[in-house]
């Protein structure tokens, strides 16, 4: 099992990023809220990483700090929760803040979040009420250089792979853009206005 990588940061396009560890290249898929924190492409970059074998593939996802594996990992034991909506859990939402909405059995709040709806966010709260007291985000604001040129187009493509619908993230994203803003920005401003 791969547990966590040391490398080179090769390629970032969310939600894909793409590490070298002495020659061989890995491939992870990553929450937003890794991306906002990761270095500039060309830069070394340490990775916690959850291995996952499918009936009919094998996935890397990477993460920045141990509360965003944690949580990634414990949302999942919700039945009904996969992958992808851990992932839009994480991109959506930092895990200290997750923690609170949980405990607080906020599911107006939770549904907000792409994938989840209210019977879903029912048995959030339910199932991880007294789980996710251990879950720490440390998470820092910060951005990564590199990535793609155009950065409403990044935006628009991670918010639409995070579950958003085309036309809502065209909204989104216009309302949030701003001159000189980067993709990271522009999707940071997007989450916080779908989530109110």
């Amino acid at each position: 099992m791969i547990g966590r990588l040391r490398g080179t940061l090769v390629s970032k396009q969310p939600p894909w990023l793409l590490v070298d560890v002495n020659g061989v290249g890995y491939e992870l898929e990553a929450p937003l809220s890794t991306f906002f924190d990761l270095p500039a492409v060309g830069s070394e970059v340490v990775l916690r990483t959850h291995y996952a074998v499918k009936e009919d593939a094998v996935a890397l996802y990477g993460f920045l700090s141990e509360g965003e594996r944690a949580l990634f990992r414990s949302i999942q034991k919700v039945s009904g929760i996969g992958a992808k909506t851990a992932l839009a859990v994480l991109s959506g939402v930092p895990v200290d803040a997750f923690a609170r909405l949980v405990q607080s059995g906020d599911i107006a709040a939770l549904t907000r979040i792409p994938g989840i709806g209210k019977k879903t966010a029912e048995r959030i709260v339910v199932e991880l009420r007294d789980r996710v007291d251990g879950l720490t985000g440390g998470q820092p604001g910060g951005s990564g250089g590199g990535g793609m040129q155009d950065p409403v187009g990044e935006a628009s493509t991670a918010l639409i792979a995070l579950g958003y619908k085309p036309a809502e993230v065209a909204r989104l994203v216009k309302d949030a853009s701003a001159p000189g803003d980067g993709a990271e920005e522009i999707i940071r401003k997007a989450l916080k206005a779908a989530l109110r």
